[in-house]
């Protein structure tokens, strides 16, 4: 698959990913490992049905067993404290906190071998992160409150988790993409343990969180990660990670027209920095 290719199957997870906010408040109350269990088993199975179907069940032997914890970790890390984050605060504001991974993943990646950031690469992420400044500041549904501190703090570690998790999957090139599905069941394995160890069980409210799980399942926490793989492996992971501040705008637009979230003039100025910062640091590593 060309650089160019692999870059646009990437994209696809950022917009799938920009529904992964509306789905989690249609969750409630469903806790976060538990929700975590139920989505990952949706995205494990799908995944491994893909995996059978394309005859390569056997190449999951020769993965190395440190890479499964590794991807096990990153997912069940990253979205258990993603769910955790919006039962704690506004999902508006939180998910936009934990969408400053693509600010992350533009910086770190300048320190894997070849890739080289520039200043464009450094202006863009400093728009895209002003952008997502002004929502947090005043342009989210109801702005930044001290009682809500403990859910940003934890979607600040989301959007460490998932820069990392990114940054690194770059240097394992040759696990294929199909191991993403026992990340996945792996994941839904530890959730459940951990859910009936520490949380209570509360199942989801009616037809609709039924329907957000599922949604959440084979969308946002299911084939995004699958393209994400292959985007973040052999794609260009610059233009990808500044390319993802849309998929904050585009979670607040989908808040937004749910009625989860009130519009503002602060979103139409953090539109035009995301966007702006998104088209400039792509266009830095085009010139490359």
């Amino acid at each position: 698959m060309t650089r160019p290719r692999a870059t646009a199957v990437g994209f696809v997870a950022i917009l799938l990913w920009a529904l992964l906010a509306l789905f989690t408040v249609g969750s409630t109350p469903t806790p976060p490992l538990l929700l975590n269990a139920l989505c990952f088993s949706i995205g494990g199975v799908l995944g491994l049905i893909w995996t059978w179907a394309s005859g390569g069940l056997g190449q999951l032997r020769s993965v190395p067993w440190t890479t499964y914890v590794f991807g096990t970790v990153g997912l069940f890390g990253y979205h258990a404290l993603y769910f955790s984050a919006l039962r704690m605060a506004p999902a508006a504001e939180a998910g936009l906190i934990a969408y400053l991974w693509p600010l992350l993943i533009v910086l770190f990646s300048g320190l894997l071998p070849g890739e080289h950031l520039r200043l464009g690469h450094l202006l863009g992420a400093s728009l895209g992160f002003a952008g997502a400044a002004v929502i947090i500041a005043g342009g989210g549904s109801t702005g930044f409150q001290a009682d809500h501190l403990p859910g940003y703090g934890l979607a600040l570690l989301c959007a460490l988790t998932w820069s990392g998790y990114s940054v690194l999957s770059r240097r394992l090139t040759d696990t294929p993409t199909s191991s993403v599905a026992v990340f996945c069941i792996a994941t839904a394995i530890a959730s459940a343990a951990l859910h009936l160890v520490i949380e209570d069980t509360v199942w989801p409210d009616g037809a609709f969180g039924w329907a957000s799980i599922l949604a959440l399942g084979l969308g946002p926490v299911g084939l995004a990660f699958y393209v994400w793989d292959i985007g973040v492996k052999q794609g260009d992971i610059q233009v990808l990670g500044t390319a993802s501040y849309a998929a904050p705008l585009l979670s607040t637009f989908a808040l937004v027209l749910a009625g989860i979230a009130a519009p503002s003039w602060g979103l139409a100025i953090a539109a035009l920095l995301i966007t702006g910062g998104a088209a400039l640091a792509a266009r830095a590593s085009l010139r490359r």
